[in-house]
This record gives C-alpha cells, sequence and structure tokens, in this order.
C-alpha cells in the first residue's frame, strides 16, 4: 500500500512539474474534461491507444489514418485581415483573407468545443533552434496521436521550463469539428486560420498531421523576415569541417534523401532560417515520405520506421502487423514523423554557419535539364522565383503527360510576403558569404517520363558530393544553348556521357523541341513577378 501511495504521489509530482503555471486563460479555455499537461512519448501513445485513434506497427511505431483528408487542404487555408497584419500580406489564392468578425465566431465555437471535450492534451513547445527568434507555442487537441506527432516535429523544452512556460503562440486543434461555410466564411467544413496579430492558429474538419506543422512553417515565414531573417523552405547538413549546406526542393525531388548523408551532420530536413549568425532549424523532428521506403534505398529513414515513437501516417499493416511501404491504397502521401535523434548523425544543436554551398533540386520529367550546373547569382535569384519541378504521369488523376510544377521559392503555399521580398534577401546572403549554387536534377535522362530513365541516385549524390567538397570550383563546363546553364564536363565516378542531357537523347531534334518547351513554360510563369531586374530576369532561358 504504501509502495502505491508513493507512486502515485511521484506521477502527481511529475504532472504538476510539467503543467504550466499560466495555464490555459490565455487561449480562451475553462475545460470542464481531464487535462493532460505535456505526457512524454509513452503516454501519449498509450493514451492514443486507449481511445482507439491508432494501432502499433509490429516494431512499435504508432499508425493513424487521416482519411478523407491524406494531404493538405491548401483551399481551407486564411488569414485573418484586420490592420495591423494586412498591408504586409501578399492576398491571393495562397493567401486567402477572412474578416476578423468571421474568425472570432469560429474561434468562441472552436473554444467551446475544446471545452466540452471529455479529455484535452496540451504540448508546450519551441519553434526554431536559435533562440534569439524561436517561437514558444502552444498546441492544444483532444486527440493523443496528434499531441504526439507535434512532440516528435518541435524542439522539446526542458522539464525545468515548463512550470514557466508562456507561449506566444497558440495552436487551437479540433480535428472533429466542422465549420459552417455560410456562417463562418470558410469554403468547406475544414479550415486552417492564421490570426497573425493575435498569434493563433485555428485547425479544424481535417485529421491530417501535417497541417500543424505547416501552419506552424507559415507563420515563421512571416514573423523571420521582419526581424531580418529569411525563413526557408530547405534541408540542411554539415560537413566535418563545419561547412553547411542547404537543399531546396519541392516534394518528390530528393530534399530528405539527400540531406540524410552518413558523413554528414544533419541539422534538419524541411525548414530552416538563415540569420547573421548562420543557419538554424525551425523543427526538432523529421517528416519524411514513406512509400516504397526500404532498408536498401534508405537505411537511417527506414530505421526510424522501427522504433517506438515513431509515428506512420496512412500506411497500411499487414495481417501480422507489418507496414506494406508499397502499398499506396489509402494514399501515395504515407509518412513517418520521428525525432531528429533517431537520425544517427543528426546535430542536436539544430543550428550552423553560413552555407558554404546551396542546392537547388529538381525532377524535371521532361528530361532535359542536366543532371547538375553551376548558377550565377543572377541565375540563382531566377530558379529561386521559378520554383521548378515536373508532375509524371500517373502521380494524379489525369495526368496523362509530364507537367511542369513552379512553387516560387520552392514553398509558395507557404509564403506570406510577396515571393520577391524572401528572393532578395536570399540574394544579399548569396553575395555576403560568397555560397555557391547549384541547379540539381533528380529526375529524367535520356528521353522523358516514359522513355527516359530517373537519375540514379548513386550519381547524384557523386555530383552533389563532388559540388560539396569544392571539386567543381575548378572543373571545365560547357554552356547549355537553352538554358544557358554551365554544365561541368567530368566529375569523378559519374559517366561524363550522362552530363550533357541533349547527348543522351537518341534524337537530338526531340530534345531541342522538348527543351524549348520547357524553356517557353519557364517564361510564361516567370511573367507574373512583373518588375524584376532586368539581370534576374535576362538569367533564364534564352531560346
Amino acid at each position: 500500500m504504501a509502495t502505491e501511495m508513493k507512486e502515485a504521489q511521484g506521477r502527481q509530482r511529475a504532472k504538476v512539474a510539467r503543467e504550466s503555471s499560466v495555464g490555459l486563460s490565455k487561449q480562451g479555455l475553462k475545460p470542464t474534461g481531464e487535462v493532460h499537461w505535456n505526457l512524454l512519448p509513452p503516454e501519449l501513445i498509450t493514451a492514443a491507444l486507449r481511445r482507439g485513434e491508432g494501432e502499433l506497427a509490429d516494431m512499435g511505431p504508432f499508425v493513424g489514418v487521416t482519411s478523407p483528408h491524406t494531404g493538405r487542404s491548401p483551399n481551407d487555408k486564411f488569414v485573418v485581415k484586420e490592420p495591423a497584419t494586412e498591408n504586409d500580406v501578399d492576398w491571393g489564392k495562397v493567401n486567402q483573407p477572412i474578416s476578423a468578425e468571421q474568425y472570432n465566431t469560429l474561434k468562441s465555437e472552436v473554444q467551446n468545443y475544446l471545452n466540452g471535450a471529455k479529455e484535452l492534451f496540451v504540448e508546450d513547445l519551441y519553434c526554431g533552434a536559435d533562440p534569439a527568434f524561436r517561437l514558444s507555442v502552444r498546441y492544444v487537441s483532444p486527440n493523443a496521436w496528434h499531441m504526439a506527432f507535434v512532440r516528435n516535429m518541435f524542439i522539446r523544452p526542458e522539464m525545468s521550463e515548463l512550470p514557466t512556460f508562456d507561449p506566444n503562440f497558440t495552436v487551437l486543434h479540433a480535428p472533429e469539428f466542422q465549420a459552417d461555410p455560410a456562417k463562418h466564411g470558410t469554403k468547406t467544413t475544414t479550415f486552417i486560420i492564421l490570426n497573425l496579430a493575435e498569434r493563433t492558429i485555428l485547425i479544424g474538419g481535417t485529421r491530417y498531421a501535417g497541417e500543424l506543422k505547416k501552419s506552424m512553417f507559415t507563420v515563421m515565414n512571416y514573423l523571420l523576415p521582419k526581424q531580418g531573417v529569411l525563413s526557408m523552405h530547405c534541408s540542411a547538413n554539415i560537413g566535418k569541417d563545419g561547412d553547411s549546406a542547404l537543399f531546396f526542393g519541392l516534394s518528390g525531388t530528393g530534399k530528405t534523401t539527400l540531406s540524410a548523408d552518413p558523413k554528414r551532420g544533419l541539422i534538419g530536413d524541411d525548414e530552416h532560417g538563415w540569420s547573421k549568425d548562420g543557419i538554424f532549424n525551425f523543427e526538432g523532428g523529421c517528416y519524411a515520405k514513406a512509400i516504397h521506403l526500404s532498408a536498401e534505398s534508405e537505411p537511417d529513414i527506414y530505421r526510424t520506421t522501427q522504433m517506438f515513437g515513431t509515428i506512420l501516417e496512412n500506411v497500411v499493416l499487414d495481417a501480422n502487423k507489418k507496414v506494406e511501404f508499397g502499398n499506396q491504397s489509402i494514399t501515395e502521401n504515407t509518412r513517418a514523423s520521428y525525432p531528429l535523434n533517431y537520425i544517427k548523425n543528426y546535430v542536436p544543436s539544430g543550428r550552423g554557419g553560413h552555407p558554404k554551398n546551396v542546392v537547388f533540386l529538381t525532377a524535371d520529367a521532361y528530361g532535359v535539364l542536366p543532371p547538375i550546373a553551376r548558377l550565377s547569382p543572377e541565375q540563382a535569384m531566377y530558379y529561386f522565383l521559378s520554383g521548378y519541378t515536373a508532375k509524371v504521369a500517373g502521380t494524379e488523376r489525369g495526368v496523362k503527360e509530364p507537367q511542369a510544377t513552379f512553387s516560387a521559392c520552392f514553398g509558395a503555399v507557404f509564403l506570406v510576403w510577396h515571393p520577391t521580398k524572401y528572393a532578395q534577401m536570399l540574394g544579399e546572403l548569396l553575395k555576403e558569404h560568397k555560397s555557391h549554387v547549384w541547379l540539381v536534377n533528380t529526375g529524367w535522362s535520356g528521353g522523358a517520363y516514359g522513355t527516359g530513365k530517373r537519375m540514379k541516385l548513386s550519381y547524384t549524390r557523386a555530383m552533389v558530393n563532388a559540388a560539396l567538397h569544392g571539386e567543381l570550383d575548378d572543373v571545365a563546363t560547357k554552356k547549355d544553348p537553352v538554358f544557358g546553364l554551365e554544365i561541368p564536363t567530368t566529375i569523378e565516378k559519374v559517366p561524363s556521357e550522362i552530363l550533357n542531357p541533349r547527348d543522351t537523347w537518341k534524337d537530338g531534334a526531340a530534345y531541342d523541341v522538348q527543351a524549348k518547351k520547357l524553356a517557353e513554360m519557364f517564361r510564361k510563369n516567370f511573367e507574373k513577378f512583373g518588375d524584376v531586374d532586368a539581370k534576374v530576369r535576362d538569367a533564364g532561358p534564352q531560346a
């Protein structure tokens, strides 16, 4: 009996130590149910299983299914239009306005919904590894597994910091709450609403965990440039000599794969800031694509999916609870969320010096861009603003041939300011720190998708490693006549015949047609940026 009392007292002391003295009054909440403060992963997973929120895979990861939403809902994201911030925001399809009155009505109903929940789970976390620029964020949700997800994804305070944790940003998460478009001004029953002045995010009508992560990234994309810090949708790693590198790229281009190099320390796989002191991760975890994942192709990432604490999203389990990584019957967008320390060579500080090299990744399904090219400062600005990659046939309904995708700054859907603001900041940083910029095509060679072949990962790794080690600084180059890109003529461990894309096509004339087709797409897309510096505009395709 005495032992049981001591254990109960110990649990109570631990609970009090995790609970903020500020409470939930700042969030306008007065819960009637039980509130669980800053539970640890085993406690959160246990609660999620008890509540029937998901199940465990054979090696221990928690598996959650988010249907019918198995990806982000960009058309359901809104920004509150109010006097303090409305002149900063690049209003349009990405940043859709919603009135303060509509927001307040919806917030009040979300608060009432959360107040009435039988259980609430609260996690206090940091966004930003540099204390000078980080946010203290409070997440509140009725779902335990979603709080296990954000605990993986963001930076976890020390236990001693929790009693006095005072959030300067709040995320109210109500995944089962449905909005009323006529009443709340939303398009559907789903909503992701950012109030930048009030520093609050409302998320509802979707169980997809990625909304919890990317909504905070959008916030950082607004706040950091106001402080002279460039926010970036990129991965980052660092060599043994302290040389940092950035990898920009849209989904499927290899951003996570190429930054997870066993010979370099991983700073982060997705979101970073670049300040006067160097680069820093926003997050404390990774959110990697899991479709077709294997121990052979990506051993470090695969290893995390065999560990307790990892959250697997929308994967399919067989009868023995083993993950069928090739099964996309729920979605192709299967995901694995895990803390950074699950990767052996992670960088505990989440920080690095000014990058010596910057890599722009594209998966060119037209098969006409070179596998690697060094960019001039003006070309760097052009390709950063363009943010090009291509969808391949079969990835979406109706896609029967490659389709060009242009996403400004390699993350247009997360930007708040006009894209040229981020590009100008990047250009100034590249110039100040003399960073080398490379365009790397991880897509097709020898023809477009369906005819050519995907560039071998081993070749791409060899090219990127050569660039990072300075081996291409003095190598002879050949200028591409269509895109004006300087292509290295020799790279160790890479067949020289694949370096010039036209040489890999059986029919050179067919290559010329395809290259001019893509060049025209670049030019047409770039028109939307309006009055851009002439040197930057002219750094694009010339044919």
